[in-house]
């Protein structure tokens, strides 16, 4: 498909949607994940590791080798092809592919696996790759979206709930309204909202209760969509237990007290 939108010079649009299939399922349109994200990763880079190095396939397939490797829990793999795939695109310039989009993108990967191997600069990256994305395409273009939704999951791990807190409520409505209510990146930024408010030390009652509500209308979407094999629908499955119980320990009373 790839080959075929190339021979007949298809547009940009075409030519991504194409390419596309790469990452996700032409039947259940979900993306791949896991060992098999990571097997098609290697096959995609042997297709196109002979062409030069400022071709437009050749630079996507660095990139999908390395989320594949990630995905497959092999970041110290994954951190060396995205750090070449960086220094790749800020070589050969704007003319050849090296926007200030495509870095940006690559930016936003490399802040993945630091993060999985525990590095410091994972949250500076995140934040830089967001305000980047927010200057260059607004903050209701998906892309800008997607850096906001891992930005808030960095701010999480990082304990700064309040922070994280207003992005997600800037950040959910703008992407109900792109992207609708039953998007993956949706149900995680709702999902990612009910753990900080679980989470938070000064958690109140009342924000307990709006975790577990929401928690129960994602995890009803999330499976609907998903199914209930996928891996976030178990991860917030798990979050809803959990929110659940701290609820219940909240409102239940002590032994003695009145």
């Amino acid at each position: 498909m790839v080959a075929e939108a190339e021979e007949n010079n298809l547009d940009y649009n075409t030519k991504c949607e194409r390419w596309a299939r790469w990452c996700t399922c032409g039947l259940c349109k979900q993306e791949y994940h896991g060992v098999v994200e990571c097997a098609l990763g290697w096959y995609c880079w042997a297709t196109y590791l002979g062409r030069p190095e400022e071709d437009w396939n050749r630079c996507n397939a660095m990139a999908h080798l390395g989320n594949g490797l990630s995905g497959a829990g092999q970041q110290e793999d994954a951190l060396s092809v995205q750090e070449v795939e960086l220094s790749t695109l800020r070589r050969i310039g704007a003319e050849f592919g090296g926007s200030e989009d495509a870095i940006l993108g690559v930016q936003n990967n490399l802040a993945n696996t630091y993060e999985k191997l525990g590095r410091l600069e994972s949250l500076r990256m995140r934040r830089d790759v967001y305000l980047g994305y927010v200057k260059l395409l607004g903050e209701d273009d998906e892309r800008t979206l997607i850096s906001a939704n891992n930005y808030a999951a960095s701010l999480i791990e990082a304990e700064r709930f309040e922070e994280a807190k207003s992005l997600l409520l800037k950040a959910i409505p703008a992407t109900q309204r792109s992207l609708g209510e039953s998007d993956d990146l949706t149900l995680k930024m709702r999902w990612y909202y009910a753990e900080a408010l679980c989470r938070d030390a000064g958690t109140t009652l009342d924000d307990l209760r709006e975790a577990e509500t929401t928690l129960e209308d994602t995890a009803r979407i999330a499976r609907r969509v998903l199914g209930g094999a996928h891996p976030t629908v178990f991860e917030i499955g798990l979050s809803l237990r959990n929110a659940r119980a701290a609820l219940r320990a909240r409102e239940t009373p002590a032994p003695g007290s009145t």
